[in-house]
């Protein structure tokens, strides 16, 4: 039996797998979800002994049913190739008494990587399967990372465009010119005047857009996603969390069934999910640990069940959690909701229209699961620079916000499980403010410098994601205001 795909607003919508991602969003403006979670049959002693491909595909064939075995693992092993810079994948590192998983070693440096590196294969067997022959445009809303692994991941594909926009002012230098260096004749890449909520709000209202679609179908264009909206993008981060109980349990770092924690640096929402979908399969994951910066819009929903994004937007040292509408909450919602659309509907409604919603009583027993915390700049920079004293282990800003998190949790709950700190991006991506906090002397100006400098005191070679903007042309110079991103896109699309 094939599993289905319906969408949060409409139980009556169901789709195979492939379906939903090619659509990427519901007509309806919901998120696809699974009609139900299926789980895991094989031993921890068997998932342990597999590499990271062969485990990949054991969790996606439960997810992804429509695709056959050959389609699936020859979109897995073209995905998971050189182009990450270990064997393993996701190293499982230790640092003191803390792992970190880390899910950095692919092209853009960035957790992006895991699931952008596969999608591109994900889609465009897609097409293939439901006979769609137009071109499928990629619209991308991204607050720093996905946009970079987006591009990369897409470029040169056969049958498809990518345009991205990003906050112009609200990335780091490097995010930014990964972006605006990205090759592909097929790529496009938009800096908004606004930031990341206002970029995926305006990438929303085009995906809703019907009179839009409709001259989009007559141009020969399809519209999808790479945004963790897209069910393609979170089926792929499930696996990593499967796979780093299985390391644990191979290093006989945990026994069968013993229970562990996560720690998740989070914005959009999409990799806790993840995390939470890896413990419906059967995953011993005892707590998920929601760590936010100073935008703490989803730690104040864990700790009274009021979602409410009318607040100061704050730039801070982890841009990629930057963000006040968390899209990936909806799926959790719907799931706390009992898989009730209407209620799910009714609660997303009200966040368009009023900026806020209020879970019911009985939906918060169903967040026993999760755990909120928050850490400002000061306290990320701290935890930057504990780590490193301690251990000569160096982690990004996203990483020390959730190190930072897990350190106050642990005190404070006395919580004697082992945690998995999820290690989102590479210390090198945000190499000015890395270095503010362990290095004593004056920070270089220039990018390559700070990188340079970041190689000597770490021990770690610089990555050649890093190596190859230091040169690269600049490609991509457009600039809009945040009403004319549909303008833009016509443009790029020559539609009429």
């Amino acid at each position: 039996m094939d599993l289905m795909y319906q969408s949060t607003r409409d139980n009556g919508k169901k789709v195979f797998a492939s379906q939903a991602i090619l659509q990427g969003l519901s007509s309806d403006g919901g998120l696809f979800v699974p009609e139900t979670l299926p789980h895991l049959t094989l031993s921890m002693n068997e998932l342990s002994a597999m590499s990271y491909q062969e485990l990949a595909y054991e969790v996606m064939k439960l997810f992804l049913t429509d695709y056959t075995e050959e389609e699936l693992k020859d979109c897995i092993n073209k995905a998971y190739d050189d182009k990450f810079d270990t064997t393993e994948i996701a190293p499982l590192k230790k640092a003191g008494q803390t792992y970190y998983l880390e899910l950095f070693h692919g092209s853009t440096i960035a957790f992006k990587d895991m699931a952008l590196s596969i999608l591109p294969h994900l889609l465009t067997t897609a097409a293939r399967k439901n006979n769609v022959k137009d071109e499928i445009v990629i619209l991308t809303a991204t607050s720093g990372d996905t946009g970079k692994a987006a591009l990369a991941g897409f470029a040169d594909v056969e049958g498809t465009k990518i345009i991205v926009f990003y906050p112009k002012n609200g990335v780091s230098s490097v995010q930014e010119k990964q972006m605006i260096t990205q090759k592909g004749d097929n790529t496009d890449v938009i800096g908004i005047l606004g930031n990341f909520d206002d970029a995926q709000t305006g990438v929303k209202l085009m995906f809703n857009n019907k009179e839009l679609a409709d001259r989009m179908k007559n141009a020969g264009y399809l519209f999808s996603s790479a945004n963790s909206i897209n069910i393609g993008r979170l089926v792929p981060q499930i696996v990593y969390y499967v796979y780093a109980y299985a390391s644990l349990y191979k290093k006989k770092e945990v026994s069968a069934g013993e229970k562990i924690n996560f720690v998740v640096p989070t914005g959009n929402f999409g990799n806790i999910l993840a995390a939470y979908y890896a413990k419906c399969l059967g995953i011993p994951i005892d707590k998920l640990i929601c760590a936010s910066n100073e935008n703490k819009v989803l730690y104040d929903f864990f700790s009274t069940g009021r979602y409410d994004r009318n607040r100061e937007f704050v730039l801070t040292s982890s841009p990629s959690m930057d963000i006040l509408v968390s899209s990936n909450l909806e799926r959790l919602i719907y799931h706390i909701a009992e898989n009730d659309s209407e209620k799910t509907a009714e609660l997303m409604k009200a966040l368009s229209s009023q900026g806020s919603y209020d879970i019911t009583e009985k939906m918060k027993e169903h967040l026993n699961d999760f755990v909120g915390g928050w850490a400002d700049t000061e306290k990320t920079k701290k935890a930057i620079e504990k780590v490193y004293k301690e251990s000569g282990y160096v982690i990004d800003t996203h990483t020390a916000v959730a190190a930072s998190v897990y350190e106050s949790y642990a005190t404070n709950s006395g919580d004697k499980n082992k945690a998995v700190i999820i290690s989102t991006a590479s210390p090198y991506k945000f190499s000015e403010n890395v270095l503010k906090a362990i290095y004593q002397g004056e920070v270089p100006e220039d990018d390559y410098d700070q990188a340079e400098l970041l190689s000597k005191l770490s021990g770690t070679n610089i990555p050649s994601a890093v190596e190859e903007i230091h040169f690269a042309p600049v490609l991509h110079k457009k600039v809009c205001e945040v009403g004319k991103m549909q303008k833009f896109v016509e443009d790029i699309l020559k539609i009429i």
